[in-house]
């Protein structure tokens, strides 16, 4: 939770941050686009570092680390700086939330890591969630600068519990060096299941930036004309991510994986179509659907790479990520063009095509990871 509290956070001040600075929209989207780019950079190369070092390690310093440029950008005086220091946060990024599923993946049994992964996922979209809410909050209370040092504290609060309480890895098999690390990066691509994978991580993020970004052009013309206060308030369809996803184990367990993602991308699919009818009660309904389908195609993927990736499984997770926020980047700009071409009903369609593309690589890669024991015998 303590990464992905910073993560989304400043998405809450991006308009206070425009008139502070008397800066234009796309200077201060900056401030998001220089921490994703900088998490696509950073994943896979701190897969292969954690794959050398060790997993506790890397997330304990990482989340350390991470409270300093938070911070800063409350003592920031210019906007440029705002954008380094977002870099810089998403530079630390990978090495707690990609590192961790990595580690689940080697610490618990194979039958719990869809419910571990669950678990680490809730925590996910809370930090998420809470991020937002808390900025936008703090920041009209006390300042954007005040947002960011109470954040940088809940970041040092949330580091000092994860080194009091994270187990020290029983189970971890270190790569013997970063050149037989980077070749089995490599490997992993060989794999038909994690190079589908990868490919349905790129299509978890790119339907969500698409789904969320412009659905606020449709619904700020009119009929609806909503305000932005009201705009940021369709992310409380985030919030039921907290109550759907710790169902993912029990779920997998009755359904398996490939048919709950197969069955999320249904829902997923009938929640877009909601976001067409005319009324705002069913498109909220579609934007919950759509969100909390989501959020189970995101646990249940992040969990099979784990659980797929017998060796060096930071650096698969890295992979994973580095695809996941590509796709991100994609849906913005494609998104873009889909708007442009037909308006929301074009975004629909987009949407559509990518879930049917996502259950394609599902049906023709995905087969259930058999366990394979690691060096120590565990299973």
């Amino acid at each position: 939770m303590g990464a992905f509290l910073q993560l989304w956070a400043i998405q809450a001040l991006l308009p206070t941050l425009a008139v502070y600075f008397r800066a234009t929209e796309s200077a201060v989207s900056l401030t998001v686009s220089a921490t994703t780019l900088a998490v696509t950079v950073t994943a896979p190369v701190i897969g292969v570092v954690a794959d050398t070092l060790g997993r506790r390690r890397i997330i304990v310093v990482a989340l350390f680390l991470l409270v300093v440029p938070t911070a800063l950008i409350g003592a920031a005086q210019s906007l440029d700086q705002i954008v380094a220091l977002r870099f810089v946060q998403g530079l630390l990024l990978p090495p707690v939330f990609a590192v961790a599923v990595a580690y689940i993946g080697d610490e618990f049994p194979h039958a719990r890591i869809a419910t571990v992964t669950a678990t680490y996922t809730t925590g996910s979209v809370l930090g998420g969630f809470l991020g937002r809410f808390l900025a936008g909050w703090i920041g009209d209370l006390g300042g954007w600068r005040t947002a960011f040092f109470v954040l940088a504290a809940l970041s040092l609060a949330c580091a000092v519990m994860v080194a009091a309480t994270l187990p020290r890895e029983q189970r971890f098999v270190r790569v013997d060096g970063l050149v037989r690390s980077l070749a089995m990066t490599a490997q992993h691509f060989r794999d038909p299941r994690l190079a589908a994978t990868f490919a349905i991580g790129f299509g978890v993020l790119f339907s969500f930036v698409t789904l969320f970004t412009y659905i606020n052009f449709h619904l700020a013309a009119p009929p609806f004309s909503l305000s932005p206060g009201w705009l940021g308030s369709l992310f409380v369809s985030y919030a039921f991510g907290l109550f759907t996803t710790p169902l993912t184990g029990p779920l997998v367990a009755r359904l398996g994986r490939r048919g709950l993602v197969l069955a999320a991308l249904g829902t997923w699919g009938l929640g877009t179509l909601l976001t067409l009818v005319p009324h705002m009660a069913p498109i909220f309904v579609g934007l919950v659907v759509s969100a909390c389908s989501g959020f189970f195609c995101q646990a249940v993927s992040t969990g099979y790479v784990a659980a797929t990736a017998t060796e060096a499984r930071s650096s698969a997770v890295g992979l994973y990520v580095t695809s996941y926020y590509l796709g991100g980047t994609a849906g913005a700009v494609i998104g873009g063009l889909a708007w442009r071409g037909g308006g929301w009903l074009g975004c629909v369609l987009l949407l559509w095509a990518m879930l049917i593309a996502k259950a394609a690589c599902i049906l023709r890669f995905w087969r259930d990871p058999i366990a394979v024991p690691n060096r120590a015998g565990n299973i």
